[in-house]
């Protein structure tokens, strides 16, 4: 009980002294676009309420998770193919390289020519950005599977999906969540942007609509939805982690004692 208070008080403690920064030195604050942190808590309950939540956040939430999902299934399927292959590899990396130094909001006026401005493009746009980190770290945590291991799996005769699935992907889960990890920043990010872009709701759109009509505590309001918004999501990620990965945290912890 004592070792999980000290671990929530380490995790409380910065966020605690920032709002509190914040609360004192913009308490006199008669700047318009400097708002008390007061007056945007204050308006908060009375701009999020139930209708904006369905109407807004919840079909920002939605395309985030469908183009995350995407850029997971494709990212762990293409980096374990190029990883797995050295020619493939050969063949790939001159592209992926390519495509991975082009900003995927550069891509955005792009993929609506091809998608429209519906919720494909703002997926699309997405997916595109989310991909990277999860494809290149699947391609170094399977090019990093143990050797010794892999040979005692085609000596037992573990080949095919049993070998993928248990050996292969098991071994590069750790770097393939390290991946997960990155993209997750990087599809709030892009859910925002993409909004920003011929849309008629979600979160991005609320807030440049807040901005443009000079609704400033509201704004500041949606830019902390959007820190909660980030601050559960890295929780719940953790979360999965830990059972996805127990085994590996497991072993970590059998190393460190044994030191």
């Amino acid at each position: 009980m004592r070792r999980l208070l000290l671990r929530l008080v380490f995790v409380l403690a910065l966020p605690v002294v920032l709002v509190t920064v914040w609360w004192v030195a913009s308490a006199g604050s008669e700047d318009v676009y400097w708002p008390p942190l007061r007056t945007i808590v204050e308006t908060f309950p009375d701009v999020w309420t139930g209708e904006r939540w369905r109407g807004d956040v919840l079909p920002s939430v939605l395309r985030l998770a469908a183009g995350y999902a995407l850029a997971g299934v494709v990212g762990v399927a293409l980096g374990t193919l190029i990883g797995s292959y050295r020619r493939v590899r050969a063949v790939c990396e001159p592209v992926l390289e390519f495509l991975r130094a082009v900003p995927p909001p550069v891509l955005v006026p792009v993929i609506m020519l091809f998608a429209g401005i519906g919720d494909t493009m703002k997926i699309v746009v997405i997916a595109a950005g989310c991909v990277w980190p999860v494809l290149l770290n699947t391609v170094e945590g399977v090019r990093a599977v143990d050797p010794v291991t892999a040979e005692t799996a085609r000596s037992y005769g573990i080949t095919g999906w049993a070998r993928l699935r248990h050996v292969v992907l098991r071994s590069a889960s750790p770097q393939i969540f390290a991946g997960l990890r990155q993209a997750l920043s990087i599809g709030i990010i892009l859910m925002v942007i993409s909004e920003m872009f011929a849309a008629s709701n979600g979160l991005g759109f609320t807030i440049v609509q807040f901005q443009r009509s000079f609704a400033i505590p509201d704004m500041w309001s949606g830019i902390l939805l959007l820190g909660l918004l980030g601050f559960v999501l890295s929780f719940l990620f953790q979360l999965v982690e830990r059972r996805a990965l127990g085994w590996y945290h497991g072993l970590r912890a059998a190393a460190r004692r044994s030191r």
